[in-house]
């Protein structure tokens, strides 16, 4: 019973993040800023999806299975990777900011 409920709200918690990371690459004026919606509040939002699955496997008749937790690692360990490889490539192909971006005197040069 508090396992249901502790999947059931993981799941909401994990959905409400995905459509907020959705909802900021879809409404976010610049690259740099839209950026920040999948790496980041997508990210949180699939781990928790994640973390309920291994949740309800777990108290199920299968039990705790390895495949939610590599997929977890994976996603945890690529996710902030590929979002700095496609910062870098947007800095190297020196792609403009929109006015207003904040923290462009910390950019480094090539």
């Amino acid at each position: 019973m508090i396992s249901e409920w502790v999947v059931s709200i993981l799941l909401l918690f994990g959905g409400t993040f995905i459509l907020i990371g959705s909802l900021g690459l879809l409404k976010l004026p610049d690259f740099f800023m839209r950026l920040h919606g999948p790496t980041k509040a997508t990210t949180l939002g699939m781990a928790s999806i994640l973390i309920a699955a291994m949740v309800f496997f777990a108290n199920s008749e299968t039990g705790l299975s390895v495949k939610e937790i590599l997929i977890t690692i994976f996603l945890l360990i690529t996710a902030p990777i590929s979002g700095y490889m496609l910062i870098k490539s947007a800095i190297h192909h020196k792609l403009k900011p929109k006015e207003g971006t904040k923290g462009l005197d910390n950019i480094e040069d090539d």
